[in-house]
Order: C-alpha cells, then sequence, then structure tokens
C-alpha cells in the first residue's frame, strides 16, 4: 500500500488531506466535545441546584463560571511552546489527564471558595489544549482546506452545547441521589470522568507530523510534507520569525479583539442561557420541566452547527467569513429579551448562536495564513489566550448587570457591542497587512 499512490502532487496531497480528515478529525471532535463540556457544564448545574445548595448569587456564579479563563489565560503561550517542542501526542494526553482529575473533583466541592479555587485549576490544567489542537491542524492542512477542517473540528461546541445539555439535565434529574450526590454533583463526576481515559487513546492514536503517518502512502505523504513546507516557507518571507516577534504583532493583537469579541458571545450564552431559558417562567408565564430547558437550550446550537459547516464551504473571503456572522449575531442578540413570546426569543438567541459559530472555525484561518513555526505557536497561544480572557468578563459581567438592574438585557447588549465591534476590527484588518 506504502507506494500504491500515484498522480500529480496536487492530486496525492487532495487524497493525503482526504485520509488524514477521515482519521484524526472524529478523534479531535471527540476530544473537544469532551473538553468544551467539562468548561461549560457548570451553566447547567448553577440553575439546577448547584447556586442554591451552595448559596450563590449571580455575581458570585460568574465569577466561579468566569476564573476558570484566568488561570487558562496564564499557561496558554507557555503550553503552546511545549506543545510545539514535545509533539502534540504527549502533550494533548498530558493536558486530558490533569484536566480530567480536576473536572471529576468539582463534584465534592463542599463551599463556593472551593468551586472558584478548582475552577481556577480547571483553567490551568486546560491551558493549551484549544490552541494546541490549532496548531496541530496547521501541521497536517494546508491552507486552501484549514478553514473547512476547522470548521468540522468545531462541530464540537454545537455538539457538546446542544446534547450536552440533554444529557446534562438528564443526569442532573435522574442521577440526582446516586452515589449519595446531588444531580448537579453527579453530572460533574460523569462528564469528568471520559477525557482521562481519552488520554490514552490520544498516546497510542494521535500522530504527530504526516512524515510520520505509515497509514498514509508515502507518495502522499511525501506530497503532502513537500505542500507544507513550501506554505510554512512563504508565510515565513511576510510575517513575524520568531516568538517575540508575534507576540508583539499589531496584526496579532488585532486578531486577539477580534477573538474576545465572537467568544464573548458564545460564552455569555454557554453559561446564561440556562438561566435565561429557566427565567422564562417568571418573563412569559410559561414552566418547562428540567429536560425540556435542556433541549430548548440545544436548539440554538443545533441551527449554528449547520450554520458553522455550510458558512465554511460557502463564504471564499476569510474576512467576509468572520465579519458578517459576528454583525449578524452582535446584532440579533439584545432583541432577545424584548420580545413578548419565548419562542420568538429563541429565535433572537438562535440567529446569535448561527452567528457566533459561523464566525469561530474561519476566524481561525486569518492567523494562521500569518504565522508559522515557533511564531505560530506563540501566536495562537496569545490570540487564544487573550480572547478568552471574555470567558472570565463575560459570564462576570452578565452576572453583575443582572444582579444590578434585576435583568439580563444590560448584559445582553454587552455582548451585541463586543460582537460587532468584532466585525469592525476584521473588516480593518482588509487594509493591512502588518
Amino acid at each position: 500500500m506504502a507506494d500504491s499512490a500515484a498522480g500529480t502532487d496536487e492530486q496525492l496531497v487532495r487524497s493525503a488531506v482526504r485520509r488524514a480528515g477521515r482519521r484524526l478529525i472524529p478523534l479531535l471532535v471527540l476530544l473537544y466535545f469532551v473538553n468544551y463540556l467539562d468548561r461549560v457544564n457548570i451553566g447547567f448545574a448553577g440553575p439546577n441546584g448547584m447556586n442554591a445548595e451552595l448559596g450563590l448569587s449571580a455575581t458570585l456564579f460568574g465569577v466561579a463560571a468566569g476564573v476558570f479563563f484566568i488561570g487558562y489565560l496564564l499557561l496558554e503561550v507557555p503550553s503552546n511552546l511545549m506543545l510545539h517542542r514535545f509533539g502534540a501526542r504527549r502533550w494533548i494526553a498530558r493536558i486530558m489527564v490533569t484536566w480530567g482529575v480536576v473536572a471529576t473533583a468539582m463534584a465534592f466541592t463542599p463551599n463556593p471558595a472551593v468551586l472558584i479555587a478548582l475552577r481556577f485549576v480547571l483553567g490551568i490544567t486546560e491551558a493549551g489544549f484549544f490552541p494546541g489542537i490549532i496548531l496541530y491542524l496547521t501541521y497536517w492542512f494546508p491552507a486552501a482546506q484549514r478553514a473547512r477542517t476547522t470548521a468540522w473540528f468545531m462541530t464540537a461546541v454545537p455538539i457538546s452545547t446542544a446534547l450536552g445539555a440533554v444529557v446534562s439535565t438528564l443526569i442532573i434529574q435522574h442521577g440526582d441521589g446516586l452515589f449519595g450526590l446531588s444531580g448537579w454533583r453527579v453530572m460533574f463526576l460523569l462528564e469528568g470522568i471520559p477525557s482521562v481515559l481519552l488520554a490514552a487513546v490520544v498516546w497510542f492514536l494521535l500522530t504527530d507530523r504526516p512524515a510520520e503517518a505509515k497509514w498514509l502512502p508515502r507518495q502522499e505523504r511525501d506530497a503532502l510534507e513537500r505542500a507544507l513546507a513550501a506554505e510554512r516557507a512563504a508565510v515565513a518571507r511576510t510575517g513575524p520569525r520568531s516568538v517575540l516577534g508575534a507576540l508583539k504583532s499589531p496584526r496579532v493583537l488585532a486578531l486577539s479583539w477580534v477573538y474576545f469579541g465572537v467568544v464573548y458571545g458564545l460564552y455569555a450564552l454557554g453559561f446564561f442561557l440556562p438561566t435565561i431559558i429557566k427565567g422564562f417562567a417568571a418573563q412569559y408565564g410559561t414552566t418547562f420541566s428540567t429536560v425540556e430547558q435542556g433541549l430548548i437550550n440545544a436548539v440554538p446550537y443545533v441551527a449554528g452547527l449547520v450554520a458553522m459547516v455550510v458558512w465554511a464551504r460557502r463564504a471564499a473571503d476569510p474576512v467576509v467569513r468572520v465579519a458578517v456572522p459576528a454583525l449578524v449575531g452582535g446584532l440579533a442578540i439584545p432583541v432577545a429579551l424584548y420580545l413578548t413570546d419565548p419562542w420568538l426569543a429563541i429565535v433572537a438567541v438562535t440567529l446569535c448562536a448561527c452567528g457566533v459559530l459561523a464566525a469561530l472555525p474561519s476566524f481561525w484561518a486569518l492567523p494562521t495564513a500569518h504565522l508559522t513555526g515557533a511564531a505560530a505557536a506563540a501566536g495562537i497561544g496569545l490570540i487564544n489566550s487573550l480572547g478568552n480572557l471574555s470567558g472570565f468578563l463575560a459570564p462576570y459581567v452578565t452576572g453583575a448587570l443582572a444582579d444590578a438592574t434585576g435583568d439580563n438585557r444590560l448584559g445582553l447588549w454587552v455582548v451585541g457591542a463586543c460582537m460587532v465591534s468584532a466585525a469592525v476590527v476584521t473588516l480593518a484588518l482588509r487594509a493591512t497587512r502588518s
């Protein structure tokens, strides 16, 4: 089989990319599914027993949800540099074991202080996972295929939120009392264990580079390596070449703001949408069971999943692929809580989710077209690190504004403003290559 491939380099590269996609992407989607669920499942725990049992206000819940990103911020760049040095297989397996242990320990948190401390440590242990995967994709997929490949990888976000909403609420509702624990504690326990088990799968199945892929025909492997090397050489001639150059690049810093704005919308929805849906009872006079709330929570993310994949295939200009959905999402979200019908409100929230999720995979085509090597490791890590500060600010600001005003409206106006500003900065970047 190793010598059976034939054809031009372009044909060989396309064939190699297809094989690599079939082998690597399903595993990466599964890993990110577990990762993202462990990150946001506190959003389901909060309104379903955790806040009442631990005595958390909306503001304190926002701190517990968001402090994850402070630890995450501190180690993103160093972790990505370690992955670049030691290889994705070893480093990602290490990350998964440590975050799984901490995520499981959250089931036994006795008070708000311990919960906040565990969320902070969870951020430290997860640092480097997502930007490491984005960096890893640059080792395997040429730029022409990267946005689409990233979109398939990032389908784990809406899948984990939609399916995770149903699974999490089912565990909370039917797992209450299991092992003598409250339902929300059982959820943390059962959803933390898979990452530890999957670390072994990563260790044995993930291949660091195409040159090491014995499962690729030799000619395809060589053609893919040549194509990727040519791309790296071209990027190195125009973009920053060093770690320091990437960290102080104005373009990298501008892209960090773009990512901040888009991800602000993602985390505001992820952490507070379950609470907003639970509040429909008071706002609209409707009543939903815990599982029904989980199913309603899933609706925007199912639509967003479709939007993510379709948009990555249809829109050609990477700037348009980011700016348009960010603008649509930013304009849609503040409208949601001014509507007089809960189903119309869900439509507005769904438009926001579609905008966020369509913009995210397309966004990563922008920095990876500008960075390579160690500069890519540092730049991607910095963008993800600074962008994910929104993961702290979005739940904190949304919760604090809800406490101060008595509803979620002002917090969602902030979400809209951040997303619209991300669209504006993306369009401004079209005029510069520095």
